[in-house]
């Protein structure tokens, strides 16, 4: 072995060695030690901090009780998402030739064809959502605010103001309802 190699393997077995050597410790602090250190060395003692709040998450509403439905609806949705709204429409109508009466189904037709400039038939989509909607006032909400976003589009300020009109007076209802816990 050379002499090179052998100071290599020395050099090495060194800096193993000193990576394993144990640092001295200090005495643990005794109350006397403790109060021997100046208060303002001393970092504040900071009382524990409680947990966070859980926060529940507002469950999602029951859009249909079919499996075969609610995987369009999410196939769509991640198909909106995704850039790809040819493919969400499909599954969006595949889900209305099985459930025809889901107004989550027409609602959510409704959005995709708002947010490809198709106005009226945005408008036409959202009425019949609403037709199917009965009490979910929540979807007659989402509803009526394509309706009036529809008619933005097509310069019906009117027409969208009243919509809009509409959307909130709904809203209002539900919510003196929940601050009075009917």
């Amino acid at each position: 072995m050379s002499v090179n190699n052998r100071l290599f393997f020395v050099a090495a077995w060194l800096l193993l060695l000193a990576g394993c050597a144990s640092v001295p410790t200090q005495p643990p602090a005794t109350s006397a030690t403790l109060e021997a250190i100046p208060q303002e060395v001393m970092p504040p003692l900071v009382p524990p901090v409680a947990p966070p709040a859980t926060v529940e998450p507002v469950p999602k509403p029951v859009m249909s009780g079919n499996p075969a439905v609610v995987a369009l609806l999410d196939r769509a949705q991640l198909d909106t998402a995704a850039g790809r709204p040819e493919a969400a429409g499909a599954s969006l109508e595949r889900g209305l030739r099985i459930e025809p009466r889901n107004p989550w189904l027409w609602q959510e037709l409704a959005q995709l064809r708002l947010s490809q400039g198709q106005y009226a038939q945005a408008i036409s989509l959202a009425q019949k959502s609403m037709s199917f909607a009965a009490q979910e006032r929540s979807l007659q909400v989402l509803d009526w605010r394509v309706i009036a976003n529809a008619r933005v589009a097509q310069g019906n300020s009117a027409e969208a103001e009243q919509a809009f009109q509409r959307a909130t007076e709904i809203e209002q209802a539900m919510q003196m309802e929940a601050d009075h816990g009917l």
